[in-house]
């Protein structure tokens, strides 16, 4: 039977729907694999279910010459951890997990959103601190979400799903920046300039992939463009934001207010950043919920039995 190390706990219908096909190792610790466990993974398994900041950097594949592992299947949609090209000439497939994290990432992306907007964690803090005395008109007044404009950087899956929410949800004006013109299923705007379409929206949301190409992408350009009632909202990757730059932004009351789920040295903030009260800050909960963790792995081991099988893989990336 095939040799499985899958790098972080996962639910147990997961692992017992791999230990079916495979000889399945579990590593226990949640922290990413060291840089020797990174270098033994591929030396001592067939097959590796690796998930975010495992490092599968150029630098690995090349200190083992002629890796055991043959794929690594990866436990999350976003890969910018692991060095496609270089896996590939080292002789693994590399696949991932998309469709099964959209709605929940975008579920997300709405709840920084409402958050930011109604200043839901300032509100929360005074009650936890005990320091509310009441309502009063004009406590925490925030923006009315419902009928403004969202400006949606990266139209792929899951910022359709963010767009088709704000549209549906909220009767929110859609606006996007993105490579190419997408067909919808509800009006939306493309806007050929990133600056354009900060300066247009009362909430800005980053939805791309990480890697070098979006690198800083949201960067003091973007966020001098922006309306100064305008929130930024990020459920990407923590690199795509020039995260110096955001804090000046939030600092200097720029814009209104962020929502964050990801964090551009994950898994440190900054603590100019934690002491902003105008900064909604999550602690990377975009798919955390069972079922769609559960769904998740699933996929995983899906990708992994077709390699088994020497069928083609439902997501080779």
């Amino acid at each position: 039977m095939k040799t499985l190390l899958i790098t972080r706990p996962l639910p147990e219908e997961v692992v017992q729907s791999a230990q079916v096909h495979f000889d399945v190792t579990v590593r226990e610790e949640t922290t990413p694999l060291t840089d020797q466990e990174l270098r033994d993974s591929l030396r001592n398994f067939d097959a590796v279910l690796p998930t975010l900041r495992d490092m599968y950097s150029a630098e690995v594949f090349a200190d083992v010459k002629k890796p055991r592992a043959k794929i690594l299947a990866n436990f999350g949609v976003g890969y910018n951890h692991i060095d496609v090209a270089a896996a590939q000439a080292a002789g693994l497939a590399v696949t991932n997990t998309p469709g099964a994290v959209t709605d929940a990432t975008a579920d997300t992306a709405l709840t920084l959103m409402l958050m930011s907007c109604r200043r839901a964690g300032e509100g929360e803090r005074m009650v936890r601190a005990g320091v509310w005395d009441g309502w009063h008109p004009t406590q925490f007044l925030g923006l009315h979400m419902s009928g403004k404009t969202v400006g949606v950087v990266g139209m792929g899956r899951i910022g359709q799903a963010i767009a088709q929410r704000c549209h549906f949800g909220f009767g929110m004006v859609v606006k996007y920046f993105n490579r190419s013109e997408k067909t919808l299923n509800f009006p939306a705007d493309r806007v050929e300039s990133l600056d354009d379409l900060a300066g247009q929206v009362d909430v800005l949301v980053a939805a791309v992939p990480g890697g070098a190409e979006t690198e800083h992408l949201m960067n003091k350009q973007v966020f001098d463009a922006m309306q100064p009632h305008a929130h930024f909202i990020n459920i990407s990757r923590g690199e795509v934001v020039d995260e110096a730059a955001l804090i000046e932004a939030l600092q200097n009351k720029d814009i209104g207010g962020a929502g964050l789920d990801v964090y551009e040295f994950e898994p440190e903030v900054p603590e100019a950043l934690r002491a902003l009260d105008n900064a909604v800050l999550l602690p990377h909960l975009g798919t955390a919920a069972l079922e769609v963790r559960v769904d998740m792995g699933l996929m995983a081991v899906r990708n992994l039995l077709a390699h088994l099988q020497g069928d083609d893989l439902p997501n080779r990336v």
